[in-house]
């Protein structure tokens, strides 16, 4: 008996020894894999189920330009986190009025910072100060802003002067800009390129395979009309779709379903054959786009930044627009990304979850494809005789000179249907005990008697219809019918942009927030202005706050003790 069952164990696992090696001979695959024209040599025959995939491809026709290997057997190690890069920007400084009166800058719809910090807070620990960019977190959030009025221009203005929480004696001047909707009978058709990063660092689960699954959300919200084209990019970069009508979806889910991730990053060259693709199917009276969906880790091929950025701002003259979709971390290069996306008439968000992929792809559609102005440029005109002092919050990467207002040649940004955008200023008046700056003993104060004493600020807007070559130009004056007396009394969508700001400013560590303000302070304004909340963002932004006071005591604890 002991013989017989010796032998049936050694059987057993001579036999599972063989299974083993069949599958090994089977699934085994290169570890990079490249999508050049002409297609790479086809990988050995693979199992039963994937070559029945592998035969409905080929009878959609999706992958007559492509090929890709089978996913290796091993999933990829994330690489450490510390190879995440961001830009290092100062926050704006206090201006005196009287010396500098005007502030230019940029808009700004890009969310991509607010998703990243939030993937940060979850997991437990502080962002990086740099990946803080407090208007892409305030600009996260929908504010439910009115719609513009029929017939008028595309998006309506909202300015408000109330009593800032942060410091005593302050006031923040809230500029809120509401994009008009589309219906979605009456959208103009869609051209677009999805630029797919399939290199080796997209392997794990939240870059190419997420990055598929958000494609695939977004495809149920577009027309069956809409044409999608693919390119991919690895080593080298190759096309996987031509220009396909969305009405062929089990085609366009085919191309996808086979992309694997492997090989080294040729984003540069990713580019140059996408924006070929996208003005090859260039459509008239359409919005052309090319979306590009990355982890930003270009490593061959057009690597420097300034060079890709040249590249983008020439192809945005073409008239095709860009949008940029960030993923994972380990090798995240959010700073060229941001590059990328703020030069080439473009938008750039992050996408850490199936959720987030929602969002973006789904329920912001149409702020995220439909550019309804463009050039969108905002100029404040401070008065010196009502206030003394004030700070932009965010937009660094977005300040304009003064010039730049009226050049509309200069780029800027771009609102799309039904997106908001709103800058909050940080303004201290005249007489205050809250300036930061000592007035000047020989200043022009004398005149100051003789300016609009009825007015706070002149704010000035400039955009372009899309695709026009003049801007129009809207002014709006700030008076005491803009202000309120209590930041309890002013409307909803303050309360809560301020609560997100004195997040951000609590994030790149509060240095321009008065003494005693807190996170509960944060919470508390929040929670008193969450209001209608469908989708839960804001009821998960407070949640956040708690989380960031728990990582900032934890960070506290980890801080070495000073020596003695």
């Amino acid at each position: 008996m002991r013989n017989r069952t010796l032998g049936l164990i050694m059987a057993s696992a001579a036999a599972a020894a063989l299974l083993t090696g069949c599958a090994n001979e089977a699934g085994g695959s290169s570890d990079e894999t490249t999508a050049e024209i002409p297609a790479p040599p086809a990988p050995p025959p693979p199992p039963q189920a994937e070559a029945r995939q592998q035969k409905e491809m080929a009878a959609s026709g999706a992958m007559d330009a492509y090929a890709a290997a089978p996913p290796p057997p091993m999933m990829m190690a994330p690489e450490p986190e510390f190879r995440d890069k961001y830009e290092n920007v100062d926050p704006n400084p206090v201006k005196l009025t009287s010396e500098e009166p005007v502030s230019t800058f940029s808009i700004d719809v890009d969310t991509a910072s607010y998703a990243n910090v939030r993937r940060f807070l979850k997991s437990g620990v502080l962002p990086p100060k740099d990946a803080v960019r407090i208007e892409e977190m305030v600009n996260y959030f929908d504010y439910t802003y009115p719609q513009p009025e029929a017939g008028a221009d595309p998006f309506a203005t909202y300015v408000t002067l109330a009593p800032s929480p942060f410091a005593e004696g302050r006031q923040l001047m809230q500029i809120g800009i509401q994009g008009r909707d589309i219906d979605r009978d009456a959208r103009p058709p869609v051209n677009l390129t999805l630029l797919i990063d399939v290199s080796g660092s997209m392997h794990s689960d939240d870059k190419l395979p997420l990055a598929k699954q958000a494609l695939k959300l977004m495809l149920d919200q577009m027309d069956p009309d809409d044409t999608i084209s693919i390119a991919v990019y690895a080593g080298a970069a190759g096309e996987v779709l031509e220009p396909t009508p969305v009405s062929e979806k089990r085609k366009i889910y085919a191309a996808l379903e086979n992309l694997r991730a492997g090989g080294s990053t040729a984003g540069g060259e990713g580019l140059r054959l996408a924006y070929s693709l996208a003005e090859q199917g260039l459509k008239k009276d359409a919005v052309n786009r090319v979306m590009l969906l990355t982890d930003g880790d270009f490593n061959v091929g057009i690597t420097d930044s300034e060079q890709l950025e040249d590249f983008v701002s020439r192809k945005r003259e073409s008239g095709i627009y860009l949008s940029v979709l960030g993923f994972g971390r380990g090798n995240y290069n959010d700073a060229l990304m941001q590059k990328i996306a703020q030069t080439g008439n473009g938008t750039a968000a992050y996408v850490d979850t199936l959720s987030e992929a929602r969002k973006v792809l789904a329920d912001d559609l149409g702020g995220n494809l439909f550019p309804i102005a463009d050039d969108v440029k905002i100029q404040v005109e401070f008065n010196p005789a009502r206030i003394a002092e004030y700070r932009l919050i965010g937009y660094e990467t977005r300040m304009l000179d003064r010039a730049d207002f009226n050049n509309d040649k200069m780029d800027a940004g771009d609102i799309g249907a039904g997106a908001s955008v709103t800058a909050i200023y940080d303004i201290t008046p005249v007489g205050s005990a809250a300036a930061q700056i000592d007035p000047l003993r020989y200043g022009d104060a004398a005149n100051a008697s003789d300016r609009k004493s009825g007015e706070y600020a002149f704010v000035k807007l400039r955009y372009k219809p899309p695709g026009a070559p003049d801007s129009i130009l809207l002014t709006h004056a700030v008076t005491d019918s803009d202000k309120v007396d209590s930041l309890d009394a002013a409307p909803q969508w303050v309360r809560f942009a301020t609560a997100v700001a004195g997040f951000g400013e609590m994030l790149r560590g509060g240095e321009d927030l008065g003494a005693g303000f807190s996170w509960k302070d944060i919470r508390n304004l929040a929670a008193g202005a969450k209001g209608k909340d469908e989708f839960g963002y804001r009821a998960e932004f407070i949640e956040l706050t708690r989380l960031a006071e728990t990582a900032e005591a934890q960070a506290a604890l980890n801080r070495p003790a000073p020596e003695q």
